[in-house]
């Protein structure tokens, strides 16, 4: 069985590099533009392109290409170069044609995603033309995407982990610097977080380039849509993709959906989903990513005693990392939106509304992330149909209850809805697993997962109660609020820990050592 822990710590660490600087991103975000009808506007218009994001980029390309290119490496360093220099042409030219015809349906798709907006004046207009501004960004992410499957497949983590970090950097400085001569020369500012995200795309690739070369890869003009191996990813790809497209057509739906809501619903759950992917880019992410060409390499040696000692380790790892700081944050919700997001146009009432969605969005963090954790599984086993048909049944379920729900709770119905799926799907692959790889019990992970949210919801409300003391003593000025929520968080997690050892979850000391030893 292969230690993934040093792997999921490089990734951690990079992708702690990353959410920090995006959370001063949404941040600085909140403080200029608060949450109305530009924030809206924005929102939907960024959705649009990233409706196709997981197809070209992170999920779907990394799912099919690291099991291929990783055979491919145990060959030759040429083999492998030719099949990732024929992928990244391919990429140029099918992503870059998606992005011209993007840019020229964008008022049309507008019109059918954001309808609701149609409502008020302008806001149609002014989506669509967000939109034209950042589709390019779909071919700089879905390189960014291709580098971090190349350097994945080497082993290497931390780098394109930390690359979105200058992608969150540049998305921002651009804001800062260009708000006040938009405003000046009477151009909505928002235009100034669009153009972030265009650079910012393009900066996220570019920074993993020099890496590239370091682990050996020379680039070859080489384009041949019948290489085998091209087919073979193919072969994994379509049906991820279209498993994929599921829940693509999920977020269209919602777009549609929450655009009938009251004015900021949109905003609102887009700052509370930035939360959420906190826990799930630090430890959800990462430990399926380095799980994956761990657990593709055993297949291919043909080492499946040592796949699903992998697999279980990583399920047990995952649900530690998420079960605890996602109840924990589900705790300390409130204050949390307050610090990072309560300040200049974003108002007290903003901070309520948003931290409702979070509450019911990060109770679904470790379902989502054990979703990747045993996709990976029928990805390295070649077999991406099963994920495909779970996924398609979890986004009807979703669809389903966002319809049922969204004039009783409002906005509230859809981040309700995404845990209630994620659970569903991941249920449907747990069952489905045995059929896979053979005999696996899942008996010991559900009291393993139980026990996890027992300590947690202890370690929960020691923080709650902590950080109400703190406030009273120190007050809600940014520095208090900084000190107050950190040493609560950081006491809540300890309480946790202390809880885990005396629940009988001796894996907690396990993975506190794996994770910090050098």
């Amino acid at each position: 069985m292969a230690d993934i822990t040093k792997g999921v710590r490089a990734f951690t660490i990079g992708t702690a590099i990353s959410r920090v600087f995006g959370l001063v991103r949404e941040s600085v975000f909140a403080y200029l533009y608060g949450a109305g009808r530009s924030t809206d506007a924005f929102v939907a218009a960024f959705r649009i392109p990233n409706l196709l994001r997981d197809l070209f980029a992170e999920t779907a390309l990394s799912a099919a290409f690291v099991p291929v290119l990783t055979a491919e490496r145990q060959k030759s360093k040429e083999q492998q170069n030719l099949l990732a220099s024929n992928v990244f042409n391919i990429l140029i030219i099918t992503v870059g044609v998606i992005v011209v015809l993007g840019i020229v349906l964008a008022p049309y798709l507008v019109k059918i995603l954001a309808f609701g907006f149609g409502n008020i004046p302008n806001k149609q207009a002014l989506t669509a033309s967000l939109t034209v501004v950042m589709f390019p960004f779909l071919l700089f992410v879905a390189l960014a995407a291709w580098a971090m499957g190349y350097l994945n497949t080497e082993r290497e983590f931390f780098v394109p982990s930390a690359a979105p970090a200058f992608f969150n950097i540049v998305s921002f400085a651009v804001p800062l610097f260009s708000f006040a001569y938009l405003v000046r020369t009477g151009t909505d500012p928002i235009y100034a977080m669009a153009y972030g995200v265009l650079i910012g795309g393009l900066t996220q690739f570019i920074i993993q380039v020099p890496f590239l070369f370091t682990k050996g890869f020379h680039y070859h003009l080489y384009v041949n849509f019948k290489d085998p191996k091209l087919r073979a990813i193919l072969t994994l790809f379509v049906p991820v993709a279209l498993g994929l497209a599921a829940s693509r057509i999920n977020v269209a739906v919602d777009t549609l959906l929450i655009s009938f809501l009251e004015e900021r619903s949109m905003t609102w759950l887009n700052y509370a989903f930035r939360i959420m992917h906190l826990p799930l880019g630090l430890f959800g992410v990462a430990v399926g990513t380095v799980a994956l060409p761990a657990i593709s390499q055993y297949v291919t040696e043909k080492k499946f005693d040592a796949a699903r000692a992998t697999l279980f380790d990583s399920l047990q790892l995952v649900f530690f990392l998420t079960v605890t700081t996602s109840i924990i944050i589900a705790f300390l919700g409130f204050p949390i939106t307050r610090l990072i997001y309560e300040r200049g146009r974003f108002t007290p009432f903003d901070t309520y509304a948003t931290t409702q969605a979070l509450m019911l969005y990060i109770i679904g963090v470790p379902f989502i992330a054990g979703i990747r954790n045993v996709a990976a599984v029928f990805y390295a086993y070649r077999d991406a149909k099963t994920p495909m048909y779970a996924s398609f049944f979890a986004v009807g379920l979703h669809v389903v209850m966002s319809l049922g729900l969204m004039r009783v709770i409002g906005f509230r119905a859809f981040p309700l809805a995404t845990t209630v799926a994620s659970f569903t799907n991941l249920a449907i692959l747990m069952h489905q697993l045995p059929k896979k790889i053979g005999s696996f019990e899942i008996s010991p992970l559900v009291d393993y997962f139980v026990r996890l949210v027992i300590a947690s919801i202890i370690g929960g409300f020691a923080g709650i109660l902590l950080t109400k003391l703190f406030t009273a003593l120190l007050g809600v000025s940014l520095s208090a609020q900084i000190l107050g929520l950190g040493l609560s968080g950081f006491a809540a997690l300890a309480i946790c820990y202390a809880a885990c050892i005396l629940l009988g979850v001796t894996e907690a000391r396990d993975y506190i050592k794996r994770l910090f030893r050098r």
